[in-house]
């Protein structure tokens, strides 16, 4: 295994090698989908990372006896490790092997861009398991310095206190865990958001729901707005439902880095997704289902710097957790244990006003 791996590069994406946001960009662009080009750090980075610099030795000594209700005591432990992760030396062919393959982006970009540095841990986007968020994504970077600083600390938040106590409390094992680091080209942002294929509001899989926000989509993720939600039929992606979202803030570059900026309320209350976008966005959703047989959630952004047609860009897409794995658990149950329904909650047409984030916080609690 080598210490980068190209997007398209032929070589088998694996879990492993990749971790589950790094395999899946892979895996999508080998299948031809519009991916923005980048390279991931691979886990043989990581690893030798921590082995060369005694770190994995400390990291099992640490976590050992370790208990994850007391949070004064995982704190102190997470920042420990973390310390030492951000503070190493990195061996010199992990630098190398790095910095050829930014090299290699940069030149195929046309020159220096803006670039996002994103955690992919091989513990992450599981069937069973929902990740999302608790590694560190960072956005907007420039030059080299910059990405080899984040790459850093998305090593490090591997072991946030957040991220350990999640483990230890599914009985997700430390043994193996690695973590691989996506560098990739930053997309200029005009709209984006999130698509899920099923209604995440009761499981419905002949649904597609959206949610679109105006800016870069850290804004729909992090829950920073109220986006557009809107309801689409699967099979003739007509709109079913649609709800206008406040949308107050975006997010887009300034100065050399992102910024909030207010929206005005002519563009606030009217949807940010044109009727042809909406189809392109659900389409591109479906492909992805298809692609991976099952449902997912799916991360999109529109490129105000392509021309209209090419600017729909996919920048991951992993299994839906909530209903699948109640899916799963509820064939595994005995017929006998089955128990009767509970009346549906009240909706318009199908979904709730909220957004899909909202609804799916709601469910994992």
């Amino acid at each position: 295994m080598s210490f980068v791996q190209s997007f398209d590069s032929t070589s088998e994406p694996r879990l492993e090698d990749l971790g589950g946001k790094g395999a899946s960009l892979v895996t999508m662009t080998q299948a031809g989908m519009p991916v923005p080009p980048g390279f991931v750090v691979t886990t043989e980075s990581f690893d030798s990372f921590v082995s060369e610099s005694g770190i994995a030795e400390e990291i099992v000594t640490e976590l050992g006896a370790l208990n994850p209700d007391d949070v004064t005591e995982v704190d102190e432990i997470s920042a420990r490790i973390r310390r030492r992760l951000t503070d190493s030396e990195v061996p010199e062919a992990v630098r190398s092997a790095t910095k050829t393959a930014y090299d290699e982006l940069v030149a195929a970009c046309g020159g220096e861009v803006p670039m996002a540095v994103r955690s992919s841990a091989t513990a992450e986007d599981l069937p069973d398991a929902s990740f999302a968020g608790q590694q560190d994504t960072y956005l907007w970077l420039s030059g080299y310095a910059a990405v080899t600083e984040h790459i850093r600390r998305c090593w490090a938040s591997l072991y946030t206190s957040r991220a350990i106590i999640y483990r230890l409390k599914n009985n997700i094992p430390d043994e193996g865990l690695s973590m691989a680091v996506v560098v990739q080209k930053m997309v200029n942002a005009k709209t984006a958001g999130v698509a899920i294929t099923m209604n995440p509001a009761n499981g419905d899989r002949s649904k597609i729901a959206i949610d679109a926000s105006w800016g870069v989509g850290e804004t729909v993720v992090s829950g920073l707005v109220t986006p557009d939600n809107i309801l689409l039929d699967k099979i003739t992606l007509q709109v079913v439902n649609e709800h206008i979202g406040e949308k107050h803030i975006e997010l887009v570059p300034a100065d050399g880095e992102l910024a909030e900026r207010e929206v005005p309320v002519e563009r606030a209350e009217v949807r940010c997704l044109s009727d042809e976008e909406l189809t392109e966005v659900a389409t591109l959703a479906k492909r992805a289902e298809k692609h991976y047989k099952c449902p997912q959630d799916i991360e999109w952004a529109l490129d105000r710097d392509l021309p209209e047609g090419e600017n729909l860009l996919l920048l991951q897409s992993r299994p839906e957790t909530v209903h699948s794995s109640a899916e799963k658990k509820s064939e595994k149950e005995p017929a006998a244990a089955t128990k009767p329904a509970a009346p549906a909650a009240a909706s318009t047409g199908g979904i709730d006003l909220g957004s899909i984030t909202a609804s799916l916080m709601k469910k994992t609690g």
